[in-house]
């Protein structure tokens, strides 16, 4: 086994103390022959670290087949200095194949008593909402406007490993050393990739709130409310969001709330249904209690989709239950308003669940 260590520069591109103190955190990343630790192997841990004066990196490289127990030893053992272990996709890939590594060795190893930070699993839930192509790393350097290429992907380095095995020729040995590290030094660059569950994972403060106008495809005019709300954070690169009847901007440490206002009339569903009368003539339902009093050919047992009450005004689409009564143009209608009347959003908790129930909407629906 060769040992690598060496001072490294490391960019402040992200708060680190929002993850945890410097001297807990561990950032590391893996080279294997393969994808499977039963069947393939370990041959490089690379690991980037503070360690009270500077940015190191370190790495264990398995110069034969027979090293691997090696690299695992002293990986485990430097690992105990540590709480925070920082990857990308390691939960999915790097964590479980060492865990079969041990197991095939036959050795005790575990990460139970660590932090995982994955940002892979971080960005995922927000990959629709933030346009990415797909969650490689590459995807996420290009959002963020880093220029970054690799001549050798995984499966040649597999070839130039082995060819390494075979003839230990430097050139080949620097390449594969210069790729992990080149992988470790990159991490600093898609850090602030983090900054964006930070923004939409925490509540805002309310800045603005109007109701405005604008014209839509017909040349009508519609009513909007606009809410303007600040973070805690900034994000680095501005994003939009829209599917109607609401969308977002977002940009350095504002976001602006846009949702469509509903003019016109709507009804408030029981959901006791069985309680009640439907009037027809008079299109709305009562209780039994009262409508017991009602000439039996103006009555008739009300149903889920006829038990109802309306209310005329405008209305505020509200993707989840949060002011009563909810109102529905429909009963099998999804989307549920509340009358603008008994909406009140300087409420602080209000705002945290209105604001993250139109994220939430815009996440799962935009395409």
């Amino acid at each position: 086994m060769i040992t690598i260590k060496h001072p490294i520069e490391f960019p402040n591109t992200y708060p680190l103390d929002r993850i945890g103190p410097l001297k807990d955190l561990l950032f590391f990343d893996i080279e294997t022959t393969g994808f499977s630790g039963e069947t393939s192997q370990l041959y490089l841990i690379g690991c980037t670290y503070f360690d009270g004066f500077g940015w190191k990196l370190i790495q264990w490289f398995a110069d034969t087949r027979q090293a691997e127990k090696e690299l695992l030893d002293a990986f485990f053992e430097f690992l105990k200095r540590f709480k925070i272990l920082i990857h990308f996709n390691g939960d999915r890939f790097d964590i479980p194949y060492l865990l079969k590594c041990c197991e095939r060795l036959g050795l005790d190893y575990h990460f139970d008593d660590l932090i995982s930070i994955d940002i892979f699993k971080k960005i995922k839930p927000y990959r629709k909402l933030l346009k990415l192509e797909n969650m490689k790393q590459k995807s996420i350097e290009q959002f963020l406007g880093i220029a970054r290429t690799d001549k050798y992907n995984g499966g040649q380095l597999i070839e130039v490993y082995k060819d390494y095995l075979m003839t230990h020729e430097q050139n080949l040995y620097d390449l594969l050393i210069l790729h992990n590290e080149d992988d470790l030094k990159g991490m600093p660059s898609i850090l602030p990739i983090l900054n964006y569950p930070d923004f939409l994972e925490h509540p805002f403060t309310l800045s603005d709130q109007e109701i405005v106008d604008e014209p839509d495809a017909n040349g009508h005019c519609r009513h909007l409310l606009k809410l303007t709300c600040k973070s805690f954070c900034s994000i680095p690169v501005p994003v939009k969001a829209s599917m109607a009847p609401a969308r977002c901007t977002m940009e350095k440490d504002q976001i602006t709330f846009f949702v469509e206002l509903t003019e016109g009339t709507l009804k408030h569903f029981y959901p006791d249904y069985k309680d009640y009368y439907y009037l027809p003539f008079e299109d709305r339902a009562v209780h039994k209690s009262i409508g017991s009093c009602v000439d039996k050919d103006a009555r008739v047992k009300a149903t889920a989709a006829s038990c109802y009450t309306k209310t005329t005004g405008f209305f505020l689409p509200q993707f989840e239950d949060i002011w009563e009564p909810v109102m529905k143009q429909e009963y099998k209608d999804k989307m549920r308003y509340a009358a603008l009347g008994d909406v009140y959003l300087a409420d602080q908790a209000a705002l945290q669940k209105y604001t993250n129930a139109i994220l939430a909407y815009l996440k799962y629906n935009i395409h």
